[in-house]
């Protein structure tokens, strides 16, 4: 009988399927180190990207700095090492799509934690808020409320670089030119020793001080209150209300008329349909049937406008000039009814006769 030749496949060794698994995951592997490596390649390529570029707009800002007063030595140790600030970058992109309710706003912004502090400050801060008061004209529980509201009375004042959060901001383009000129007016802060360079905090977007000032607004009314040849709104307490109340009082804050009141609305009245903004006497408000939502008579003189910023199922109010005022220090209504409410109950004010409608009203 004749010998049978081995088959040719089964003379090859045999292959498990383990070992195939284990060819597949070391491709795998080699992939996706491939991959891992490129993306790393290409973020470094975009990093150095942003930094040549953030550098290139570092130098062409020192003409304007030099311009402004800064000298070179200051310039160079406030960018010595900077690189952008991708967190305050990350911020340009988060900004909130969805406003709160303002029911929801205001109870956080108004909480009884706040409003204790807030009164344990007046008592603290009571002698000096009687001379900002009589110097700037200002109610003294609208300067605790901007307070409270901006820092929670100083509990966080911000503490990222104010220059570096700027110059981010500047050289992204952000806004246009106005993050590269409030970042001048921080080198000029800075070259007028307002503030050591260490302690120049703030904001993501360069806010600073216990009531959250730009370098802008800093310049054109911080005010040195204690005497001591420095504007500093960041650790001095005096100089950073007296700096609130004197940019109230050049925004025109007018002294002696409350910002508004919480009234009740007659029935059918045509007040609600009238167009947003429109002042009227306050006595004809009173003479269409307007009262006080805390019984109080309403003042015979002056102009208000009605405000329902919820519509008819939530608080109505007779706001004064003085609410527009605020608002200039932050350009939304539930910020200066913020402001407002929580300076009333500081002040010893009851509670909102009306509530705020629930989530269910709303639906």
């Amino acid at each position: 009988m004749a010998r049978k030749t081995p088959s040719p496949i089964r003379a090859l060794p045999a292959i498990s399927s383990s070992h195939w698994c284990h060819t597949a995951q070391i491709g795998r592997a080699l992939a996706t180190a491939v991959i891992a490596a490129a993306l790393v390649f290409l973020a470094f390529g975009r990093a150095h990207a942003q930094d040549a570029g953030f550098q290139h707009f570092v130098e062409k800002l020192w003409p304007d700095a030099q311009k402004a007063g800064v000298s070179h030595a200051l310039f160079d140790r406030a960018f010595a090492g900077m690189t952008p600030d991708e967190g305050v970058l990350e911020k340009t992109h988060k900004q909130a799509e969805f406003v709160k309710p303002i029911g929801d706003y205001l109870a956080t912004a108004v909480s009884a934690n706040r409003i204790a502090k807030g009164r344990d400050k007046l008592g603290e801060w009571n002698e000096t808020l009687t001379k900002i008061e009589h110097q700037f004209g200002v109610d003294r529980h609208i300067v605790l409320g901007v307070w409270g509201m901006e820092t929670n009375f100083g509990g966080f004042t911000g503490d990222r670089s104010v220059i570096r959060s700027l110059a981010t901001l500047a050289s992204a383009h952000y806004r246009g030119d106005y993050f590269r000129k409030e970042l001048v007016k921080a080198l000029q802060i800075l070259q007028q020793g307002h503030v050591p360079m260490q302690a120049f905090t703030g904001s993501w977007a360069g806010a600073m001080g216990q009531t959250q000032f730009m370098p802008s607004s800093f310049q054109a009314y911080a005010v040195d209150f204690n005497g001591d040849g420095r504007k500093d709104i960041w650790t001095t307490i005096p100089d950073a209300l007296a700096s609130t109340a004197n940019y109230l009082a050049r925004h025109g804050w007018q002294k002696g008329m409350r910002w508004g009141y919480e009234v009740q609305v007659p029935e059918g009245s045509h007040a609600a349909h009238q167009a947003p903004g429109t002042y009227r006497p306050v006595s004809a408000f009173a003479h269409e049937g307007f009262r006080r939502a805390d019984g109080k008579p309403l003042p015979q003189q002056g102009e208000a406008m009605l405000l329902a910023p919820a519509g008819k199922e939530g608080p109505a109010f007779l706001v004064t000039k003085n609410f527009k005022t605020i608002k200039t220090y932050n350009n939304s209504t539930a910020y200066a009814l913020g402001v407002a409410l929580l300076g009333d109950r500081i002040s010893g004010a009851p509670e909102l006769l009306h509530d705020w409608p629930t989530a269910e009203a709303r639906r």
